[in-house]
């Protein structure tokens, strides 16, 4: 290897301090430096306010957006110490602003008996990575106040008033030279907070955006905590039983659970440690599945429900169809990393454990008719599994019977690495045709898919298993589905949904879409599925360079035009109706060369918005669709009349 020649002594050693570290490195902390970074600097400042709510002094927290992006995070909570920190020299308030690693959330003595803000970086990252940082303080019958540039104090904590009430009120301006964008998105914050909400009972949170001439605004207070929480995850399905099982345990490891089953096919369980989601899983999860399959088991043999020759349900049986949240404390969680997504503490497995075999035995034994309906929808799930077992079996041993382990229909690409490779599912055999022909061989494969095919929200495993419409996508794809699902197996790393852009195209997509979802959740999760955009129109005229428009408004089409020098009177336009429109070489100009197609990358910032949204659209229940469809009908664009 060639060496790089230059000096490497004690001069070439940076040492960054203060704040520098993070502003040279934001990633480290916050992830990203696109949207969703942007809005982890909110999440961070309202997470310190919900630490006050779960000390038990917070009862409300105001959320604005000000015009500019300026963010207002407010709460009545105790107020950031404003004396003198021993060691730092500046006031406590100071020092949590400006150095990284101090907080009062440490263990010991500090002032959180639990909190989410392990690392103590979350106020000092904010400050860091914004433009400026106003801090208010009320407390010990004064106003306080400091300011900040990039982190740097230009005014130091100093009292404005006096004042009888606590709290503390943080302003700050993201740095836009740090960032992507600081356009916030108002309904990934709602989300956010809403789920906080439900997260700590009786804690008010309140969203307001005042950038349009319109402000919006939400209110978030939910007495009924985690079983509010998971009738508003339910809300459009069929419950099996009207109120949800609420079991608890107080002590030094609180938890709580909620849990509700629906006639659903899948499982949507969703844990916090401190509030926060735990979209890993971890010991916490793990405690929790052990136990319901131990109580139902144990339960369903006690009543005769199984017999001993019909052996046990299995964990997959008894979790279909379930909605779950758990909720634990934690005085000292240990997480992977600063990303905060998976719980560590082994002996929280078993506290969960014990407490959900005790305590949901208590309930089913009271609750015979809640028990008799749950057991009967597992007990059905067990003989679906082992149908689907057999079709599983039947398309294994029938692939391997045959040539070729890949569907008939599928034009393969010639290279084999993965990561290089895309399959495009095309809606028609017609556009699979001028897909096939205007691709490029080498790293692009086509699958046809030809009419509607299963709505898997409404069907189990065994349906999906030689279905003629999902097989294909199933060994194309080539890494199983459901609980099999195995993401290094993946033949392509793009796989890209090319549908009309009409009504029967949105349908096609949301289909497939779902089906992802709920039976290959890792693809989308790892960034693989894509949609593609084909052009809605063509403007031509002879001797000019055709023009390909995407959007439904031809505004800026006819700008193009006019710096052409072309009157809009001049042009012929053409509305494709549909992929068969486009002959291969139009196809392949349009929606298929990476160096001028557009793909839109589908992405699952929000699980628990995503299930619901798939629940309605998706599922049985009619009347909340149609709700949805009176609602927002007035955005659709492009449908066909």
């Amino acid at each position: 290897m060639e060496k790089f020649e230059h000096e490497y002594n004690a001069d070439q050693i940076q040492v960054l301090e203060g704040l520098e570290a993070v502003r040279k490195r934001p990633g480290m902390y916050i992830g990203s430096v696109s949207v969703r970074g942007l809005h982890h600097l909110v999440y961070e400042i309202v997470d310190n306010a919900v630490d006050e709510a779960l000390a038990g002094y917070c009862t409300e927290i105001n959320v604005t957006i000000e015009k500019g992006n300026i963010i207002c995070v407010e709460d009545n909570g105790r107020g950031i110490p404003v004396d003198i920190h021993p060691k730092t020299k500046l006031s406590a308030a100071e020092t949590v602003y400006t150095v990284l690693h101090a907080g009062g959330k440490f263990g010991g003595d500090s002032g959180y008996k639990v909190s989410g803000g392990l690392h103590g970086v979350g106020s000092s990252v904010v400050n860091a990575l914004s433009e400026w940082t106003e801090v208010t303080i009320q407390r010990d019958g004064g106003l306080y106040q400091m300011k900040f540039q990039r982190g740097k104090t230009v005014s130091t904590l100093t009292k404005i008033g006096d004042s009888k009430k606590t709290g503390t009120k943080v302003r700050f301006l993201a740095d836009d030279t740090i960032f992507e964008t600081l356009e916030y998105e108002y309904e990934v914050l709602e989300n956010r907070f809403r789920e906080m909400a439900f997260l700590t009972k009786g804690l008010k949170i309140t969203i307001t955006d005042e950038r349009e001439e319109t402000p919006r605004k939400n209110e978030f207070c939910f007495e009924g905590g985690l079983n509010s929480f998971v009738e508003y995850l339910n809300n459009n399905k069929e419950k099996l039983h009207p109120t949800p099982i609420y079991i608890e345990k107080d002590g030094e490891y609180p938890v709580e659970i909620a849990i509700q089953y629906t006639s659903a096919y899948s499982e949507n369980i969703y844990t916090f440690v401190n509030n926060i989601n735990t979209i890993e899983g971890g010991t916490h999860l793990e405690g929790f599945k052990r136990a319901l399959t131990k109580t139902f088991n144990d339960y369903a043999k006690s009543k005769n429900i199984l017999k001993e020759k019909d052996g046990n349900l299995q964990g997959d049986d008894i979790r279909e169809g379930i909605t779950a949240v758990i909720s634990v404390k934690v005085k000292e969680p240990q997480f992977e990393g600063q990303t905060k997504t998976k719980l560590g503490n082994s002996e929280v497995a078993g506290i969960v454990q014990a407490m959900v075999n005790e305590k949901l035995s208590t309930f089913l034994e009271e609750n015979p008719n809640v028990a008799k309906a749950i057991l009967e929808k597992c007990v059905s799930a067990a003989r679906a599994r082992e149908a689907a077992r057999k079709a599983r079996e039947l398309v294994r041993r029938k692939s391997a019977l045959e040539s070729t382990t890949l569907p008939g229909k599928l034009a393969d690409c010639s290279s084999k690495n993965a990561e290089e490779c895309e399959v495009y599912i095309v809606e028609g055999d017609s556009a699979g045709g001028s897909a096939k022909q205007g691709r490029d061989r080498r790293f692009q494969a086509i699958l046809p898919l030809w009419g509607k095919m299963l709505n898997v929200e409404k069907a189990r495993a065994d349906k999906i298993y030689g279905n003629d419409k999902l097989n294909p996508v199933i060994l194309a794809v080539g890494a199983g589905i459901g609980a099999d699902f195995d993401i290094t197996k993946i033949r392509y790393g793009k796989v890209i949904i090319m549908a009309d852009a009409d009504v029967d195209g949105a349908h096609i997509r949301t289909l497939l879409l779902t089906f992802f979802f709920r039976y290959m959740r890792p693809l989308i999760e790892n960034g693989n599925v894509f949609l593609a955009q084909p052009p809605l129109f063509k403007l031509f005229k002879k001797g000019m360079e055709d023009i390909y428009w995407y959007e439904d408004d031809l505004t800026g089409a006819f700008e193009i035009l006019k710096e052409r020098g072309i009157e809009r009177d001049q042009v012929s336009i053409q509305r494709y109706k549909g992929l068969g429109e486009m002959n291969p070489e139009q196809l392949w100009e349009t929606t298929m060369d990476p160096a001028r197609r557009i793909l839109v990358k589908v992405t699952m910032d929000d699980a628990i918005e995503a299930d619901k949204t798939f629940s309605l659209l998706m599922g049985d229940d009619v009347n909340p669709r149609r709700e949805f469809i009176e609602k927002n009908a007035k955005y659709v664009k492009n449908l066909d009349i």
